[in-house]
């Protein structure tokens, strides 16, 4: 495993946290829609993951 690919899920671990942040934010404050995040969240996750 390169280094290149080590750091290239880093991004995603971000986007991830962030999504998520997003997400958590809108269940709080609008919960009717925090499903709209929620597509990015998982999406990201499992980039971060390496799962596919």
């Amino acid at each position: 495993m390169s280094s290149e690919e080590k750091s290239s899920t880093v991004g995603y671990w971000g986007l991830f946290l962030i999504s998520l942040i997003i997400c958590v934010a809108m269940l709080i404050f609008i919960p009717q829609f925090f499903w709209v995040p929620l597509p990015f969240v998982l999406t990201f996750l499992v980039y971060a993951l390496r799962a596919i």
